[in-house]
């Protein structure tokens, strides 16, 4: 057996490795010529899986590591009774500790702000209980979510709020079609001083309307950690954002982790259903995790306070920093002056070699189990003696 898999994605070797012979290769390079022998195909969001890809190859299962499957042709895929499975909610504890950090250090008094949460499904929904948990106060708005919750409003309360997040899947079609959600007209009715964050898909917001009201002076703050036409994208917009990231919100080694045994769960079932025999009996994920990742460790933070926790997981200002000055000119330290081939190379660079980070629940602190405190790192998953740490994934 033949299996192609994206070198970002962790394990692969370890979980697959067993069942045939594996082939790592770069997302953006996995093509027809590549595949048309593969009987397995393992990607991530930046391989394009449709029928320009497949329709000369012999794959016979898909998996993406990926919470979104915006880059699958999931309809050709059926059509072609060819399997299909992803990893909804992998990285939803990674969002959640990248959003968390982006408030922590861009709002402040955050926590006695409106937080508006625009897609509540694994990742909004994770978001959600998150600040619920922490006593904030947040408003929702999905016209997908089954039932009426507690939170919901319209679109115009939600884009209303202090702060915006956007968690929501890309999509052309249907009711409610998310590209370019966010859009010029949009744009001018939020909230004066209030905060975007885009950690969804990039064409859920209009970069170039975005990019012309930001010019003309508008009182937004904006935070993108997704892009149109990535990875070449708008750096003439970078300028203006309040903090830009390559696309690592989810990116966590925990989330990664996950994303793949996810994927060979699936893989595991379908070779079940097409050999009629149990086929998985080797290294368990648990046993792969218990070699390869390290035990907790114990974080200790100088400070004390809440945000200082949150920010030593995970500085997203930094993160953005590393950004601006990978895409930066050494001649005349300016932004938006490389060349488009550059542009793309040296975000798909960024986003590959970000720095390891791991989720809260790594983490030990050292907190009196009476303080309020303890109660709400444990409530985001760290790990605090005498107190039970919660699961931020479970849905609303």
């Amino acid at each position: 057996m033949k299996i192609v898999a994206d070198e970002n994605m962790p394990f692969v070797e370890e979980l697959f490795g067993s069942h045939g012979k594996v082939i790592r290769v770069p997302g953006r390079e996995i093509n027809a010529d590549l595949v048309a022998d593969c009987d397995v195909l393992l990607v991530r969001s930046v391989t394009p899986v449709n029928r320009d890809l497949l329709a000369k190859s012999s794959v016979g299962f898909v998996g993406s590591a990926t919470s979104g499957t915006d880059h699958v042709d999931d309809r050709y895929l059926s059509g072609s009774n060819i399997p299909f499975v992803h990893a909804p909610g992998c990285n939803a504890n990674a969002v959640v500790q990248y959003m968390l950090s982006v408030f922590c250090a861009c709002a402040k008094n955050w926590r006695q702000q409106t937080v508006g949460i625009v897609g509540c499904g694994q990742v909004g929904g994770a978001l959600y209980r998150a600040l619920k948990a922490l006593d904030v106060n947040c408003q929702i708005y999905d016209p997908l979510l089954p039932g009426q919750h507690l939170n919901s409003v319209d679109f115009e309360q939600v884009i209303a709020s202090d702060i915006i997040c956007l968690h929501v899947p890309l999509t052309t079609t249907g009711r409610y079609p998310t590209h370019h959600m966010i859009d010029a007209e949009v744009l001018s009715r939020l909230k004066p001083g209030s905060i975007l964050v885009n950690a969804a898909r990039g064409a859920v917001v209009d970069n170039r309307a975005l990019r012309e009201y930001l010019s003309s002076g508008a009182e937004l703050s904006v935070v993108l950690d997704v892009w149109e036409d990535e990875p070449t994208i708008d750096t003439a917009l970078l300028t203006q954002l309040l903090l830009a990231t390559p696309h690592i919100a989810g990116y966590s080694a925990d989330g990664r982790r996950k994303g793949t045994e996810m994927v060979y769960h699936g893989f595991c079932q379908w070779l079940q259903r097409v050999s009629g025999t149990p086929s998985c009996r080797g290294v368990t994920e648990a046993e792969e995790a218990d070699r390869q990742i390290p035990e907790q460790e114990c974080l200790n933070v100088k400070q004390g306070a809440f945000e200082d926790y949150v920010l030593a997981t995970f500085d997203v200002v930094a993160e953005s920093r590393r950004m601006v000055e990978g895409l930066r000119v050494c001649s005349d330290h300016r932004v938006g002056e490389v060349g488009e081939m550059e542009v793309g190379e040296v975000f798909d660079l960024l986003r590959k070699n970000s720095p390891v980070r791991r989720e809260f629940s790594h983490y030990r602190v050292a907190v009196s189990p009476n303080e309020s405190l303890a109660q709400d790192l444990a409530a985001l998953g760290f790990s605090v003696a005498g107190l039970e740490r919660s699961d931020l994934t479970i849905q609303v």
